[in-house]
């Protein structure tokens, strides 16, 4: 199996259980599990990398990507598989779910890098997100707050997917 590396911003506590679940569900081990607000870049280590963000406010990135956005755009990531996860608010800011994928897929996408992982839209409730490339979310989307009833079920989905796909 490919060696894989996860990177994640979280506020609030949501977004890095997510990033421990997915480690779980894959075997990865701790040591590969990197908080983006270490700015721990080295990606050379990993064939794989996910990287997950939560959206803030109307659209914006997890405060710890403003800056390490900036690293992963001076990266190498031309031989890499790249997948995303993401947290938001399907209610409260559905035209603007999970935007901060769709910023980070546009910096990945730039660096040659597959992108895999993308999600079908179908059982999603929202009105737009930055996310949506050619009707398929760049990633994983997940509400915690209002549907946490799902989470599980497309944490399973969504790393049955990955395996396929690396």
């Amino acid at each position: 199996m490919s060696k894989i590396g996860i990177f994640y911003g979280s506020t609030t506590g949501n977004t890095k259980d997510i990033a421990v679940k997915i480690a779980e569900k894959l075997g990865i081990n701790s040591a590969d599990v990197h908080d983006v607000a270490s700015g721990y870049v080295d990606f050379d280590n990993y064939d794989v990398l996910l990287f997950g963000t939560s959206t803030w406010g109307f659209g914006d990135l997890q405060d710890d990507w403003e800056d390490y956005k900036k690293k992963l755009a001076s990266a190498n990531l031309a031989s890499k598989k790249a997948a995303l996860f993401g947290c938001g608010d399907s209610s409260a800011y559905s035209d603007s779910f999970c935007d901060a994928l769709g910023k980070i897929y546009s910096i990945i996408n730039e660096k040659g890098c597959t992108v895999i992982g993308m999600v079908d839209i179908d059982g999603y409730s929202f009105d737009s997100s930055e996310a949506v490339i050619d009707n398929k979310f760049a990633g994983l989307p997940l509400d915690v707050n209002n549907e946490d009833n799902l989470t599980e079920s497309r944490l399973d989905a969504w790393i049955n997917l990955l395996k396929k796909e690396m």
